[in-house]
């Protein structure tokens, strides 16, 4: 949501309307097909690709030269598939805090407003994507000597699918007036931006705040998803304000799509699938209820913990909270716990996991900002135990006077018993921290380890793989793939064309000038990424501001692996946080409890959490501490 992430919470366009067209519905579900099947595929051939790159280098100690190149040209195709599968099933991340306040006529209307501003920016990348696809076949790739058109393509067939969906959406949903205005209204906000170009032309840097600010703010307030809001902005602001060609959108799109690092996104949304399903975290909880059930409050402090220890794993906040609640919920509803507190709670553990390896945040700061992505690893331990114990300070003060009537202590045999069966599962986030660290594979390989032990865990020592649940696990693990890495294309290009427009050196200029040095500077990066994690959530704010404000980081003397700790924990704050925060309202859906229950309580958990921030930014060594 890692994960958004994701980890963000999407939202679904309002139920088509009665009367659905049958050749609608049939051309939507032959889209499905022909998109879920190869999606599905690709994902299970990234898999057997880098395994086999680790086995043929660590084993057999003869690499695999082709096996990066081919990873890299499947997955230019998986993430526009994914994100095709997510445009079909309207779960392209947005911010819906507005949308949902409105009345069933206003939520209709923004709804088609959505896909008309995401038609419209189709429609302006098509011919260039197809020109940036036709350039790329005179290039060719260095092991497998193809045309790298083969991979370029994917960008043109992708948008000319969601173009297809789009105009489907359009003739299906809502009545054909709400359809006309909205519609109407996307087109004459175009046309009046074209025939103000003379004068924007000569705004010089007033632009930036026009297409960037407010052009953004206003999609993205309206309900149109991210990825097409931080897109339509930068079209804009490019088309109308500079001579730049428009294939250049497209390429920079390529180029925040396709960095390898960033194959670890859909892998260890895999994963996270895989230890749900196969059992290992049901059998991680049971053991750490076992140990902790009888306390007061102890079964909140399962969750704190569970939520710490799965984090390790799945690398996507939504398959945590996911992972975990269904399985704590229900025996704290027994205990007598209270919904509200339950969901915040829940919410809290998801900010405070921001940092435990291998976040999806944690991959991305690597991949836009050069960081070592082991020392990113290996410093974010610290920093979520930190938060994990201010959590667990309100705990203790919330459920002092709990009742343990009825509770039993589990005896010591128990307690062993469980931690046997739960063995197998614990293992996983050392054997995948063992791996990165060792060198055995990469930061995007590590995950490829991770999903075969959990697969033969589940197959060999739980018995328990539905193999009926692996064909939508991957669709579903493409979709939220596919919606998180447009968000990065999308959001590659806007940095791109901020950095063209001078901004970057005029904010380095701005931050490295406030007074106080490194620590006005930490404390001013705070507030702003805590705002910038309510509004864009993490994966697109770290690549749209990670390289513009870390080199400055280290020029004031802050460690980079440090800054990025405090940076991520703001932003999860700012993510969990209501009203604006997309992060609670997942936690609400995946907890079923209604959003306005938990907000009170949320607010202690917060607090807490913004104590253990400042912690961490004060101490420098709970981030950087263990690093070699």
């Amino acid at each position: 949501m890692d994960g958004m992430s994701s980890e963000a919470a999407a939202m679904r366009p309002s139920a088509p309307a009665q009367g659905r067209r049958p050749w609608v519905a049939a051309a939507d579900v032959f889209i499905g097909r022909l998109v879920e099947i190869p999606a599905a595929i690709l994902v299970l051939a990234e898999v057997a690709i880098l395994f086999a790159g680790i086995a043929a280098r660590y084993v057999f100690h003869t690499p695999l030269v082709w096996s990066d190149e081919l990873a890299s040209i499947l997955f230019l195709w998986l993430a526009m598939l994914g994100a095709v599968v997510a445009f079909r099933r309207g779960e392209h991340m947005r911010m819906t805090a507005f949308v949902n306040r409105a009345s069933p006529a206003t939520r209709a209307f923004l709804d088609m407003l959505a896909v008309s501003a995401a038609l419209a920016f189709l429609l302006m990348i098509l011919m260039p994507g197809w020109e940036y696809a036709t350039e790329e076949q005179y290039v060719s790739t260095p092991a497998l000597e193809i045309s790298n058109a083969w991979r370029a393509a994917a960008l043109p067939v992708g948008t000319a699918l969601m173009i297809a969906l789009a105009l489907l959406r359009l003739i299906e949903r809502a009545g054909w007036r709400t359809t006309l205005k909205a519609v109407g209204l996307v087109a004459a906000g175009v046309a009046i931006l074209a025939a103000l170009q003379p004068v924007l032309a000569t705004l010089g840097n007033a632009n930036l705040a026009i297409f960037f600010v407010g052009i953004v703010a206003l999609c993205v307030f309206a309900g149109v998803p991210i990825a097409f809001s931080f897109g339509l902005a930068t079209y804009g602001y490019l088309a109308l304000t500079t001579s730049t060609p428009m294939m250049v959108v497209v390429g920079r799109m390529d180029e925040g799509m396709s960095h390898l690092i960033l194959l670890a996104v859909p892998l260890f949304v895999f994963l996270g699938l895989l230890i749900e399903m196969t059992g290992m975290a049901q059998r991680m909880v049971a053991f750490l209820a076992s140990l902790l059930g009888h306390v007061r409050g102890g079964l909140s402090y399962v969750l704190i913990g569970a939520m710490y220890l799965v984090s390790g794993i799945s690398g996507a906040k939504a398959a945590d909270m996911a992972a975990v609640a269904p399985v704590l919920f229900p025996e704290m509803r027994k205990r007598g716990a209270d919904e509200g507190d339950l969901v915040a709670l829940l919410s809290a553990t998801g900010a405070q996991t921001e940092t435990i390896p291998p976040s999806l945040v944690l991959i991305t700061i690597g991949s836009v900002t050069g960081v070592s992505i082991t020392a990113l690893f290996t410093g974010g331990l610290l920093p979520g135990l930190v938060l994990a114990l201010m959590l667990c300070v309100v705990v203790w003060r919330r459920y002092r006077g709990e009742s343990l009537h009825g509770v039993q202590r589990a005896p010591g045999r128990e307690i062993l018993r469980t931690l046997v069966i739960a063995l197998p599962a614990l293992a996983l986030p050392f054997v995948i921290r063992a791996a990165v660290v060792e060198g055995i594979a990469t930061a995007t390989e590590v995950s490829t380890i991770g999903i075969v032990y959990s697969v033969l865990v589940g197959l060999l020592i739980y018995r328990r793989f539905d193999w009926r649940r692996l064909g939508p696990m991957l669709v579903d693990t493409a979709c939220l793939s596919g919606s998180i890495l447009l968000i990065i294309g999308a959001a590659t290009a806007m940095a791109w064309a901020l950095t063209q427009s001078g901004f970057s050196t005029q904010l380095a200029h701005l931050m490295a000038s406030v007074p106080g040095g490194a620590v006005t500077f930490m404390a001013v990066s705070i507030v702003v990424f805590v705002v910038l994690g309510s509004v864009l959530e993490g994966i697109p704010a770290i690549v749209l501001f990670g390289p513009l404000l870390f080199p400055i980081a280290r020029e004031v003397g802050i460690h980079e692996v440090h800054y990025a700790m405090v940076v991520i924990l703001a932003m999860g704050i700012g993510l969990f946080a209501p009203p604006f925060g997309v992060g609670y309202y997942a936690a609400c859906a995946i907890g079923r409890v209604a959003p306005d229950k938990g907000i009170r309580p949320i607010m202690g958990y917060l607090v807490s959490i913004a104590v253990g921030l400042l912690v961490v930014a004060a101490i420098p060594w709970l981030s950087t501490g263990f690093l070699r």
